[in-house]
């Protein structure tokens, strides 16, 4: 969803802040603004705040039950 388009690069929505980030090689935060933006989506991932969903599979399933006795 790009906003602009310039030689650099183009001009794209920070997924922290939501102000301009430019999404170029020459950011080496992209696609965040900044440092800043970076380490907070990244806390927010080591903090379990964001979660990806999955349904548990048979192999899942099968490691779950009892195994006998013990």
């Amino acid at each position: 969803m790009s906003k602009t388009k310039n030689a650099a690069g183009r001009v794209v929505r920070c997924p922290t802040c939501a102000g301009d980030s430019l999404y170029s090689p020459d950011n080496p935060y992209r696609p965040f603004c900044s440092e800043r933006c970076k380490n907070i989506d990244f806390g927010a991932w080591a903090s379990e705040s964001y979660r990806v969903e999955a349904k548990p599979d048979t192999q899942d399933l099968s490691d779950d039950e009892p195994h006998g006795p013990h």
